[in-house]
């Protein structure tokens, strides 16, 4: 059956498409024969309960600087002439953010919506897995400078500084283990972002690569070993890491089935 597919994400002239997952979901839906819009989640309108967007019919490509046409703009009705919503525009997960998945909830039972807006905003990623502590590095949510010091006293060496909010490896810091620019990148953060932010202790192991691994239904669907590229410690396939096939140890399918 073709499915008629709305994907709320951000403007796709700005993407990479080599690493990003939405475009791919993209590629993936159209080859499998369905239709796809676009829209920006600044267009959804609630009209007496019917829910809009300002969207565009598009085709996508593996062609780089010519990865997508688009037609015309119109003004499209989610429940009417939309089967399924993909939400997918990156943060940051502001109040804009959060107000979009009130909105998309409205189209319960009659549109759905992937993921669940309302799973979504109750389960942002960094914030989420701290009911997974067991399986983390020390961790430290914090905006005091105090509190940084006194968790790099209890775990010397470098640590890892990043928005509590953020995607793509943006605002990922590396602090050496003397700590000489820790001030003023606690600094920065209090001046970009009203949250806490998050520390833990440098792994040297990253230098392997980290693993991305897709659940559904709980079960493991597959996996990636995302590598950093050169001259860096961030594995994310936005700032140049690659990717490569990978199998799960025991330990990742102990994480897996606690997850899931």
């Amino acid at each position: 059956m073709s499915l008629r597919v709305a994907v709320q994400m951000d403007p796709l002239e700005h993407i990479n498409i080599n690493g990003d997952s939405s475009f791919h979901l993209m590629l993936a839906a159209q080859a499998r024969g369905h239709s796809l819009f676009h829209y920006d989640v600044r267009t959804l309108a609630l009209d007496e309960g019917r829910l809009t967007a300002w969207a565009a019919e598009v085709s996508v490509q593996r062609v780089a600087g010519n990865h997508y046409t688009m037609g015309e703009h119109r003004k499209i009705d989610l429940v009417a002439e939309i089967d399924v919503v993909l939400m997918r525009q990156d943060p940051p997960f502001d109040l804009g953010y959060i107000t979009g998945t009130h909105l998309l909830e409205r189209l319960k039972g009659q549109t759905l919506v992937v993921n669940d807006p309302a799973s979504v905003r109750n389960a942002p990623e960094k914030v989420m897995v701290l009911d997974y502590a067991r399986f983390m590095p020390p961790t430290l949510v914090a905006r005091r400078i105090e509190d940084v010091r006194e968790f790099h006293a209890r775990h010397p060496g470098d640590l890892v500084v990043k928005p509590l909010h953020g995607n793509g490896g943006k605002a990922v810091f590396r602090i050496p283990a003397d700590g000489s620019n820790l001030g003023a990148l606690v600094e920065m953060f209090h001046n970009a972002w009203v949250e806490p932010f998050m520390v833990q202790p440098f792994l040297p192991d990253v230098a392997l690569g980290d693993k991305r691994i897709v659940l559904v239904d709980g079960e493991v669907a597959g996996a990636i070993n995302r590598r950093p590229g050169e001259g860096e410690f961030r594995s994310n396939l936005a700032v140049g890491g690659s990717a490569e096939a990978t199998q799960l140890t025991a330990r990742e399918e102990e994480i897996c089935a606690a997850m899931g």
